[in-house]
């Protein structure tokens, strides 16, 4: 027993141990789930859905008052548009996730030209003028902008030439070209409508593409200064735009007029405070705020559904850009990898600039928030990607051993997905080698070889022997002469 006033050394196998806490619990599942083969896939049906679901339900708050105010029309006709769009982009998903990614990629070139004749196309007088900018197929009731289709084609294409010169990409005249000098095309086809919002989303492309090519930093400085330029031209080149960029350089000196809009989205995300006022209760779309169901509807989110809700979009893009990320580096098809980044970057890049402008710290460039905002083609198009990006998914290899090892599972069957291919890499080419190989060269590798050292004739009397015994037969007194007295 020790004696009082001493303490006694406890050894650390005698300490209790503590319990896991809740904390390492959650840690410890959230890692063995995010290890399983079909996790990526999941994770991007789980974003792609709750995304879809919360744009439909804001669209359906804000259309009801913009229904109303619009003439001859009923009171969820914005809405029912809106879902219609939503059950065409439902189809395109589908087929983004069922087709074969090899045959998406033999597809590309052909979009590519589609796109363009597309951008040509509008220019004339097919196309239709809406906002000042002549951007827009009409058919009847319904529109279609083909810029929308060209931010998929370019990311497509410009990955699958990327890719095919990917062992020259150190050489700026295989870098750039043809990728460059077709997109500057498509730049200067949609400065001619003309439209900013689909400039700026056709250069993340661009800057993506390159990035994830491995190109250097001084290029994109380059292309940084030639895209301020191309953006200057447009702010300047049509009086609204102008006016936008004037009043986010100074927004107090016309707050009823040009600064409106911007200041009635600070407002509204103010007054939501952090729970909101409630779904549907938002003051901001009784004609408070313009194109609140269109590019200002994150701040109806802040309205309605206050902190919380905006950070429940936050984080949902967050998850996005870890999900597409996470998609690319555990792809080992090259091509999968850079489709996968850059569709990443192009969502994420375009839901930050949207939600840039709503709080105040961009220029309204007139971005529509993906999945969220209302607006046909947008739907349609970011549902196509999504599906390519969850058919990324399930190429991931683990992916691909569960897929064809244990069958594809409830939703691959409703859905009817077959199982993808594993990724073959290219064969090499082997350099031709020549049938007869010059004298004095190597057949494996043309280096030139030594010549055969010759062996020296064997003399008549005398056995085989190395040099050093030859030499000693030579040298020694008794060696028989011939009949003329030399040696032999």
């Amino acid at each position: 027993m020790a004696a009082p006033g001493t303490t006694t050394a406890v050894s650390p196998a005698a300490r209790p141990r503590r319990a896991p806490g809740r904390v390492h619990a959650v840690r410890s599942a959230l890692t063995a789930w995010l290890g399983r083969p079909l996790a990526s896939f999941h994770l991007v049906l789980a974003v792609f859905s709750l995304l879809t679901v919360l744009g439909l339900v804001m669209v359906l708050s804000a259309s009801s008052v913009v229904s109303l105010n619009t003439p001859g029309s009923g009171l969820y006709t914005v809405f029912k548009k809106q879902l219609l769009y939503v059950l065409i982009g439902a189809v395109l998903f589908w087929i983004g996730l069922r087709v074969p990614l090899e045959r998406i990629r033999a597809l590309s070139p052909t979009a590519l030209a589609i796109s363009i004749l597309l951008l040509i196309a509008v220019l004339t007088p097919l196309g239709s003028t809406l906002n000042g900018t002549q951007s827009w197929f009409k058919f009847g009731p319904f529109s279609f902008q083909p810029v929308e289709v060209c931010k998929v084609a370019l990311a497509l294409w410009g990955a699958h030439v990327l890719v095919l010169k990917r062992a020259v990409l150190h050489r700026y005249r295989h870098l750039l070209v043809p990728v460059v000098p077709v997109a500057l095309l498509m730049f200067a086809l949609v400065m001619l409508q003309p439209d900013l919002g689909g400039t700026i989303t056709l250069g993340v492309v661009l800057i993506a593409l390159l990035w994830f090519a491995g190109a250097p930093m001084r290029l994109f400085g380059a292309l940084a200064l030639g895209g301020l330029a191309g953006v200057a031209l447009l702010a300047v080149g049509t009086n609204y735009r102008l006016v936008r960029v004037l009043s986010f350089l100074s927004p107090e000196e016309d707050i009823k007029g040009t600064s409106y809009q911007a200041l009635q989205a600070k407002l509204a995300l103010a007054d939501g405070g952090f729970f909101g006022r409630g779904l549907g209760q938002g003051s901001s779309k009784y004609s408070y705020l313009p194109n609140v169901h269109n590019d200002f509807i994150f701040a109806l989110i802040g309205d309605e559904l206050g902190f919380l809700g905006c950070g429940l979009v936050l984080g949902l893009f967050a998850m996005l850009a870890v999900v597409g990320m996470r998609i690319a580096t555990r792809n080992i098809d090259p091509w999968v990898r850079m489709v996968a980044a850059t569709l990443t970057v192009w969502l994420v890049a375009q839901a930050a600039i949207n939600i840039g402008y709503v709080v105040g710290i961009l220029p309204v460039t007139g971005i529509t928030l993906p999945l969220i905002s209302s607006g046909g083609t947008s739907v349609v198009v970011t549902m196509l990607v999504f599906g390519i990006l969850a058919n990324c998914a399930r190429h991931e290899p683990e992916a691909v051993s569960a897929l064809r090892s244990q069958g594809p599972g409830r939703f691959g069957k409703l859905m009817k997905l077959t199982a993808p291919e594993p990724y073959k890499p290219p064969k090499k080419r082997k350099p031709a080698r020549p049938t007869t190989p010059p004298r004095g060269t190597s057949q494996r590798r043309g280096v030139p070889q030594a010549e055969p050292r010759k062996r020296a004739p064997e003399r008549q009397g005398y056995p085989r022997a190395g040099g050093a015994a030859l030499a000693r037969q030579k040298t020694s007194r008794g060696t028989p002469r011939n009949a003329k007295g030399g040696r032999r």
